[in-house]
């Protein structure tokens, strides 16, 4: 069985610490630039843009960092609600911004609509809810770098930096985290606002910003610009940057953002490359609802600009760069965030007429069964958002198990009556289980290699059990019952009916044990593995009165009788491991002080 190992701590600890280093560096070197630019001296584009780009990569640091960190502090709340999704295109969208917001990335959330769209959980109509939500969800971003907090970010930092080296418990170091991380992304901030501060009397700057306020320019600039970083919030956090120095006005912040929320598509379109038709189709509709959306707007900027101005807060006692500076930076985030819940509200009751245009526009294809068995849930874009990844892995893990199940439900017929051909079939039934097996353990491995919890890292381990029981359960099916049948054929051993109808009783409470372990695994229902776990004294007491019943035919006197009662007990026998294998995957859902049960010897 393949080892998995937890990722070690103290690798992610030293990375804090040597990127916390370089970032002071860059703001001690670039200290001296500010200053000379402040006292009048020509610009220095080169201390310029180690600030801009240091600073974005440090904004860009903290928004990774605080999204991890939420991730671990809600991500199993986060599942639990994504698992109770209902009809209801409003709570779709509520589900939408609550999980983006959390995790800060469209594209998982899309990622995991295409997994359920693709199993039959939700409709597109359904997903397009969630879509919209999620562009509601990106927004969170551009509203917390409004906030003019910068001085006290390294505060922030500091303090998320001793909860993470002094916490006991996997929450508190969660926490630190996540402050850091919001220290960093103030922190961010502040050294791409200072370093811009010259640009304030630089006239081909300004010009070029009275450029962006005609909003053709402004939203193809922040298109092309989004595109290229595949990050709606970096481009956000530049211009809120701009804001922060008076060098945007509201009507061009407003044409920036619009063209960032266009870019952003840029990655669920290629996200989408190569995938199954839902995904092309969940692309499709998040580029329909921009591009859209923005065509509608676009006419109404200074009507969106003057609502904009009435609900954010003034400061009529400033002028000139300092009042922009005040003012620009939560209206441009008010305005980003009232255009993506305008369009979603706009939209959301006509998401069963988007979901027909999506698929008129990307039709199925004949469907084509590929050569060799593939994972279905095991989307390697998951792995960035562990709670979602190991669902994956639970719902790859129902569909291991309805194979064997299949696989369970055809060995007794080709066992004790079918021909030669009738257990080749049934042997090769185990392919696709041992293909599926392989391809769970590596995903599980990937799993292991993130930063996971002490609760994290026993359900890797646990679902890690299962997989291999499952598994455990097609080779008995694949090597010894198939062996069985073929002696069977052999030595020209008949099984009566009334034996077949005591091994069929035998064989059913197997199949039910199997299907509530499963469901138990995959779904994690304790009910299901307390009914596995409750099956273990009706499952002796059937399995003593088969061999009491065996034990009379003994005396019978029956040609090959001897054979005949050997290879009958062998069935019970095989199928009382693959009871013994559901147990143990049952196990690992309910909770007790119960000794584990001592391994079986492979055979």
């Amino acid at each position: 069985m393949k080892t998995i190992h937890p990722s070690n701590p103290g690798t992610h600890r030293t990375r804090l610490v040597v990127f916390l280093i370089l970032a002071i560096l860059a703001w001690v070197a670039a200290t001296p630039a500010m200053a000379a630019a402040a006292g009048g001296n020509s610009i220095s584009w080169a201390s310029m843009g180690m600030e801009l780009f240091g600073g974005l990569a440090v904004f860009l640091f903290g928004m990774e960092q605080m999204a991890e960190a939420l991730k671990k502090v809600a991500g199993n709340r986060m599942k639990m609600i994504l698992g109770k999704l209902t009809t209801s295109r409003i709570m779709g969208l509520i589900t939408g911004t609550f999980v983006t917001a959390i995790i800060q990335s469209s594209s998982v959330t899309t990622v995991m609509l295409v997994g359920f769209v693709t199993a039959g959980l939700m409709s597109l109509s359904q997903a397009i809810g969630v879509i919209l939500g999620a562009d509601i969800g990106t927004t969170v971003t551009a509203q917390i770098v409004a906030f003019k907090v910068t001085k006290y970010a390294l505060l922030l930092v500091a303090v998320g930096f001793l909860l993470i080296f002094t916490g006991k418990k996997d929450a508190t170091k969660a926490y630190g985290a996540l402050i850091m991380g919001l220290g960093m992304i103030f922190f961010g901030m502040g050294i791409m606002s200072a370093g811009m501060k010259p640009l304030r009397t630089y006239e081909p700057f300004i010009a070029l910003m009275q450029d962006v306020s005609n909003p053709i320019i402004g939203i193809l600039i922040a298109t092309a610009f989004t595109g290229l970083v595949q990050s709606s919030s970096a481009t956000m956090g530049v211009v809120i940057a701009l804001a922060l120095q008076g060098l945007v006005t509201l009507e061009g912040g407003i044409a920036l953002a619009l063209g960032a929320n266009i870019g952003t598509c840029a990655t669920a379109g290629l996200a989408s490359i190569g995938k199954p038709r839902e995904a092309v189709r969940v692309a499709v509709a998040h580029v329909t609802f921009k591009i859209v959306g923005v065509l509608l707007i676009i006419w109404f900027i200074p009507h969106l600009a003057g609502l904009v101005r009435s609900i954010s807060p003034s400061y009529p006692e400033l002028t000139g760069f300092e009042r922009l500076a005040a003012e620009t930076p939560r209206q441009i985030a008010n305005a980003h965030t009232i255009f993506n819940v305008g369009i979603a509200f706009l939209f959301l009751p006509f998401a069963g007429v988007f979901a027909r245009f999506c698929e008129w526009v990307v039709p199925d294809k004949p469907e084509v069964k590929p050569l060799v068995i593939q994972p279905k849930y095991l989307d390697p874009e998951l792995l960035s958002t562990v709670p979602l990844a190991i669902d994956g892995v639970r719902r790859e893990i129902g569909r291991v198990g309805g194979l064997t199940r299949e696989m369970l439900d055809a060995a007794l017929p080709a066992v004790v009556s079918g021909t030669g051909e009738d257990l080749t079939n049934l042997a090769s039934m185990d392919t696709d289980i041992d293909i599926l097996h392989g391809h769970m353990v590596q995903y599980l491995g990937k799993i292991s290699t993130s930063q996971l919890s002490a609760e994290d890292s026993k359900q890797v381990l646990d679902l890690l059990q299962v997989t291999n029981h499952l598994e455990q359960i097609g080779d008995i099916i694949e090597t010894n019952l198939v062996r069985i049948g073929r002696q069977r054929i052999d030595e020209g051993v008949v099984v009566s009916e009334p034996t077949l109808e005591v091994i069929s009783r035998y064989h059913t409470e197997v199949a039910r044990a199997l299907d509530a372990a499963v469901k138990a695994a995959s779904e994690g229902d304790q009910a299901s593995a307390l009914a596995v776990k409750h099956m273990k004294k009706s499952m002796a007491q059937l399995a003593q009165e088969t061999a009491r019943y065996q034990v009379g035919r003994l005396v019978i006197d029956e040609p090959n009788r001897l054979k005949t009662f050997t290879r009958e007990m062998e069935i019970i026998e095989s199928l009382s491991r693959i009871y013994r294998l559901c147990r143990k995957i049952a196990r690992t859902e309910w909770q007790d002080d119960e000794a584990p049960e001592i391994p079986e010897a492979a055979e």
